[in-house]
């Protein structure tokens, strides 16, 4: 049974705004991986913890250990065991949580293998994910201690071959990115190589993430699969790959995805990284990002190099969807009498906490759709998936339609993402 916590926003704002917690004082410079199952249904969800893994240096930024942005479908906090003070927090989203949204989750649970990483502790530490519903409360999921002694913590250490692509610098002053391949075999390992690079060149050709290319540092990692493609369930087609990735994800024939995560944590832990990126061998049309936890793009398909900009929006900025009219997984995904989380669509219940400040005195709001706002900040009905209640910044934008860069808002919102890994 889930626990409401009261006010806890209101509280995590207020922490947000403390005094900065000092890594030195907690932390070492290594990580933590902390594994754990989610079993979910429409209305319930369960979590079991599974594996802990002491690996390689910590990656993420060591000044701002408590996250500014409230982002994300879950919720981890670290606090220190012995005063209750805490020290770390992030967000993430995955496909447990949107399963819930979906009609199958009415009837049939569905079990999630997931796993975050944090600065490893010094002494003792209390973990405790939360689950964010969509009336925007949070909920504590998994409550446990770990003590960074611990003899179960596994030291165990994988030899998959990785190389760098771009090093700008130090790895807590930089966005650190991974890219790994599925469908590749042995024979393809300089294609999945070349394909890597290119998906860099087509990122960094955006804005603002060509501006800022000198923040990212990225790597790849390469572990063959036995076969070439993915799986493709409505065509009855079936690859033996690494990743286990498939189309057809709740249904929907574009939406690739895996569910093999523990095998992915795994491949990418021979690397320091913030964000993992999957390039899957196939030219079939499709792809799926997740905010804070993996991206996957279709390698070979014509619409690729938009489609993995779009998806990389999901997973590094949290931006959500702006369209309405394509077929999805989800039905009411969001409450309509609550401000969603992501930083790119509003209901106008909030409004001051979103992009009101770019807006100019002389928009309307809602703003019409129309000639004379083509290309202004302002509130366009339509996004989130439905036509009516939910506003987007523009009224077009990557995150709506492929053929347009990021609008302002959107931009805005990674350039502060990108900084906060880099201050």
């Amino acid at each position: 049974m889930k626990t409401k916590i009261l006010l806890f926003s209101l509280l995590f704002l207020a922490m947000t705004a403390s005094a900065q917690v000092r890594f030195e004082d907690y932390f070492t410079g290594q990580t933590l991986r902390i594994d754990y199952t989610l079993t979910v249904r429409a209305d319930t969800i369960f979590a079991s913890p599974e594996q802990l893994r002491q690996e390689g240096p910590w990656a993420g930024t060591k000044k701002h250990l408590i996250d500014p942005f409230d982002y994300g479908n879950y919720r981890i906090a670290v606090y220190d065991s012995a005063t209750n003070k805490l020290i770390y927090t992030n967000g993430y989203s995955s496909l447990s949580n949107e399963y819930q949204s979906t009609p199958m989750a009415q009837h049939n649970f569905k079990t999630f293998y997931e796993s975050v990483n944090v600065p490893f502790p010094k002494k003792t530490i209390k973990f405790v994910l939360y689950e964010r519903d969509k009336h925007m409360n949070l909920y504590p999921l998994l409550e446990r201690y770990i003590n960074p002694n611990d003899i179960f913590i596994s030291h165990e250490k994988y030899t998959y071959k990785a190389k760098d692509l771009i090093i700008n610098g130090p790895i807590n002053k930089k966005v650190d990115l991974v890219i790994i391949g599925d469908g590749y075999t042995a024979q393809q390992h300089k294609e999945f190589e070349k394909d890597a690079r290119h998906f860099m060149d087509v990122l960094f050709s955006y804005e603002p993430f060509k501006s800022l290319k000198d923040i990212f540092n990225v790597r790849i990692v390469f572990v063959p699969s036995e076969q070439t493609g993915t799986d493709i369930p409505g065509q009855n087609i079936w690859r033996n790959t690494v990743l286990n990735s498939h189309f057809y994800t709740f249904g929907v024939e574009r939406y690739l995805t895996t569910e093999d995560y523990k095998k992915v944590k795994d491949i990418v832990s021979v690397v320091p990284y913030d964000q993992i990126i999957v390039l899957v061998n196939t030219s079939k049309y499709g792809g799926g990002g997740f905010y804070n936890y993996i991206n996957l793009t279709a390698a070979k398909n014509f619409m690729a190099d938009k489609v993995f900009v779009h998806e990389f929006g999901h997973a590094f900025g949290g931006l959500a969807d702006e369209y309405w009219t394509s077929d999805v997984t989800v039905k009411d995904f969001y409450d309509l009498t609550k401000e969603p989380w992501e930083p790119n669509i509003t209901t106008l219940v909030n409004f001051d906490s979103k992009w009101k400040d770019m807006v100019a005195d002389t928009i309307p709001i809602p703003t019409p759709s129309t000639p004379e706002y083509q290309n202004v900040v302002g509130a366009f009905e339509g996004g989130g998936y439905v036509t009516h209640g939910i506003y987007r910044p523009m009224q077009n934008c990557l995150m709506r339609a492929l053929s347009y860069p990021f609008c302002k808002v959107c931009q805005r919102s990674i350039t502060e993402i990108i900084k906060y890994y880099s201050e």
